[in-house]
């Protein structure tokens, strides 16, 4: 079970308090950010969220060098623990992908680096909480937990599952054509999943990506593809 967490988290400076209880520096939330944009504020919404529903976890912000100090202690003043990680390059070869902005993610793969804690829940900076999400930081331990993705979005325009109307999480709505041969591998967003930090597991993914065939959505199928996973994975 999630540790209780007092519902007074503000301090008289207005500055947000990290004070939790024993027992929660094992897990928490972490989401991802680069750049001096206006990501910062899908960020503060996030830690804003997971207080609102009164989470009992810490946010970890994961962030590249080029974050401004200003957006720093603007996360660290919401009560964010502040993670600097270097960034990580696509392979030469993977030069294109669905949207620009993909070519930074690689980076978020160093996430499973931070084994002081025993599990996360990573969460994008877009993505924001309405009801209390703890639970899943109790799911059952050496599985990695994660989101159907939808094959409905623009962003597969150009696969041949958005073609013919096939989504993977309504497979029966439309059935995948015999004649274009086998149905489409499992997918996940990495948008949201739960994991177990491990450098090994790291490294795997590193090496994975190496290896792996150019796709156009960065490190969502550098995750994917890892048989690490595929023997761990759960819906």
């Amino acid at each position: 079970m999630a540790p209780s967490i007092s519902d007074d988290m503000i301090s008289g400076t207005g500055k947000v308090a990290t004070t939790y209880n024993v027992g929660y520096s094992k897990r928490a939330y972490v989401t991802f950010l680069a750049g001096n944009g206006d990501y910062v504020k899908g960020v503060v919404g996030l830690a804003k969220g997971l207080r609102k529903v009164k989470s009992a976890y810490p946010l970890v912000v994961a962030m590249l060098p080029d974050v401004p100090e200003e957006h720093r202690e603007l996360l660290r003043s919401q009560g964010c623990i502040v993670r600097e990680i270097e960034p990580i390059y696509p392979p030469e070869n993977q030069v294109q992908f669905a949207m620009a902005y993909y070519v930074i993610n690689y980076s978020k793969l160093r996430i499973w680096n931070f084994e002081e804690y025993s599990k996360m829940v990573y969460l994008d900076a877009d993505i924001q909480v309405y009801e209390n999400i703890d639970h899943l930081l109790d799911a059952t331990d050496g599985y990695f937990y994660a989101v159907m993705d939808c094959f409905c979005e623009k962003t597969w325009s150009h696969s041949p599952q958005y073609s013919v109307g096939y989504c993977q999480q309504c497979p029966d709505k439309v059935t995948w054509p015999t004649e274009m041969g086998s149905p489409p591998s499992l997918y996940f967003n990495a948008g949201m999943f739960v994991f177990e930090p491990s450098r090994l597991t790291f490294d795997s993914l590193i090496e994975n990506l190496r290896i792996t065939v150019p796709t156009l959505f960065a490190e969502q199928v550098s995750l994917l593809d890892l048989n690490f996973f595929a023997k761990r994975f759960v819906w």
